[in-house]
């Protein structure tokens, strides 16, 4: 048996409109509620020397965009803003510029402590890149910041050309 609902408005239980209706087939939906946000991403504006054997913060001195003001460019870290715990995606990517290394990692730190850790081997004559992706749970007030590592006998470094060096992340709604 099919029923037929007609209403103009879906509303919570705070009166806050979820969606509405002009009674043409036209629907708006409270594109708020469904945003992703908080949400940044940081860059390099130059090529970045990481020492060997040396656990270095990544500079990501440019900020692309950052929603809630939580990434800091000084600092070279996000903070989950006020009121925005739950649960992430965050991203970082870094391009070499052609070094080789036996090893090659990239941490994310929440607080200064590894919670992600990715690694790589880099054979010669390539520019492979490094990456961690994850969703992880995190509270108002948790610092995140990237970290490289590489031991190639002497300095590495990262390509800041734009969109293959990055750090970035989001709130997931509905997780």
């Amino acid at each position: 048996m099919a029923g037929i609902l007609k209403v103009d408005k879906y509303q919570d239980f705070n009166g806050n409109d979820i969606m509405t209706s002009d009674g043409a087939g036209n629907i708006t939906v409270n594109a708020a509620a469904l945003k992703n946000t908080p949400a940044f991403s940081a860059e390099l504006t130059s090529n970045f020397t990481i020492p060997n054997a040396t656990e270095t913060l990544i500079d990501f001195n440019n900020v692309k965009f950052d929603t809630n003001s939580g990434y800091n460019t000084t600092n070279k870290s996000f903070t989950i803003p006020s009121g925005q715990g739950g649960k992430y995606f965050i991203g970082i990517t870094l391009k070499n510029t052609g070094y080789t290394a036996s090893r090659c990692l990239v941490y994310l730190k929440k607080n200064g402590t590894s919670t992600a850790v990715s690694e790589l081997t880099i054979p010669s004559s390539t520019y492979p890149s490094v990456y961690i992706n994850v969703i992880q749970s995190f509270v108002a007030g948790d610092v995140l910041t990237a970290y490289v590592y590489q031991n190639s006998g002497g300095n590495g470094t990262l390509q800041q050309n734009s969109g293959e060096t990055f750090f970035n992340g989001y709130k997931l709604i509905g997780a």
